[in-house]
């Protein structure tokens, strides 16, 4: 079990003036920051990051989402980072999300579902490290 998870909050979370609250039940769940940035995927940097679900049929609209619009990324710190982080999030789905969770507050639908979080020790890493050099990670 690690300590780390990776998020990003989506376009349209950006876009809907939502990073600041966001971040407030980040951190008020006792997650850390260790590194973040705002930043804007091309669409061939979405597709690399995206790249293990290629063969999905989502794949292309996953792509023309994420690189539609600024997002934040982020490195979090907490005890069972994984399990807690995907905890706060909610389903994938807002209308299955529970209440005071982040995509049932703050996503409007399956594909515009404001944040992304690591689903394994091994992608939040591998996550991590796309985003973040070792000097920006603290």
């Amino acid at each position: 079990m690690s300590n780390i998870t990776f998020t990003m909050i989506k376009p349209d979370a950006v876009k809907a003036g939502h990073i600041g609250g966001i971040l407030d039940k980040i951190c008020a769940a006792g997650f850390r920051i260790k590194a973040m940035k705002m930043t804007k995927l091309s669409m061939e940097t979405a597709g690399k990051f995206y790249e293990v679900h290629s063969a999905r049929p989502f794949y292309g609209e996953l792509c023309e989402f994420m690189s539609s619009g600024h997002i934040v990324a982020a490195i979090l710190e907490k005890d069972n980072a994984i399990a807690d982080f995907r905890t706060l999030i909610g389903a994938t789905n807002p209308a299955e999300a529970a209440e005071g969770t982040i995509r049932k507050m703050y996503a409007t639908s399956i594909g515009e579902n404001a944040v992304h979080g690591s689903d394994s020790d091994d992608n939040a890493i591998i996550e991590g490290n796309f985003f973040f050099s070792g000097l920006e990670k603290f």
